[in-house]
């Protein structure tokens, strides 16, 4: 073999290395960068928590919005931890309303009442949480235009830990429950 096809084997290992070692630095992304999918799944990167050495990591499957023509509505889906340290949802944003964590419960009366969640939504290690119409779910507070059926909604969760989950919500007309996100949720 002549020293000119040596010579060329080198940068060309070389080369494929280097290549190789970008491509695995690709996938690696900020910390602070959110995460962007489909709608039926969203996932944000796990990054060390306070605590623990275990990365954890939020998925959103299937999330949805329900169309309104103003006022108040609701986004759901279901939240997963498949980490192995607990994950706190502190807050939620969108471009076209204000967004609270709110639960359901049961008042004096018997009657349901909506109101703000204290301390977020707190998903365990390996374990999830459902967000649904009548239960625990995000509330889209004085819109700002309609949203109609088949539009996607993109909206940003926010960790207690600082990190955020931005996912894509479809909305869809919703009649069953027949909840009201009338102003006076409680």
């Amino acid at each position: 073999m002549s020293y000119s096809l040596r010579r060329r084997r080198v940068p060309m290992a070389v080369t494929a290395a280097a290549a190789a070692l970008l491509l695995g630095l690709a996938g690696c992304g900020s910390p602070d960068s959110p995460a962007t999918a489909d709608p039926s799944t969203s996932a944000a990167p796990g990054t060390e928590q306070p605590g623990g050495d275990a990365a954890s990591v939020l998925t959103v499957h299937d999330p949805w919005v329900k169309a309104a023509e103003g006022g108040m509505t609701a986004a759901f889906g279901a939240l997963t931890n498949s980490g192995d340290v607990p994950v706190t949802v502190v807050s939620a944003s969108t471009d076209i309303s204000p967004v609270e964590l709110h639960g359901t419960s049961a008042g004096h009366d018997g009657a349901m009442s909506m109101s703000q969640k204290e301390g977020g939504f707190v998903i365990e290690p390996n374990n999830g949480l459902a967000l649904e119409p009548g239960g625990d779910h995000l509330m889209l507070m004085e819109l700002s235009r309609p949203i109609r059926a088949g539009e996607e909604i993109v909206i940003t969760l926010t960790l207690a830990d600082g990190r955020t989950v931005e996912f894509t919500a479809v909305a869809k007309p919703f009649a069953g429950a027949q909840e009201s996100y009338a102003p006076s949720h409680g």
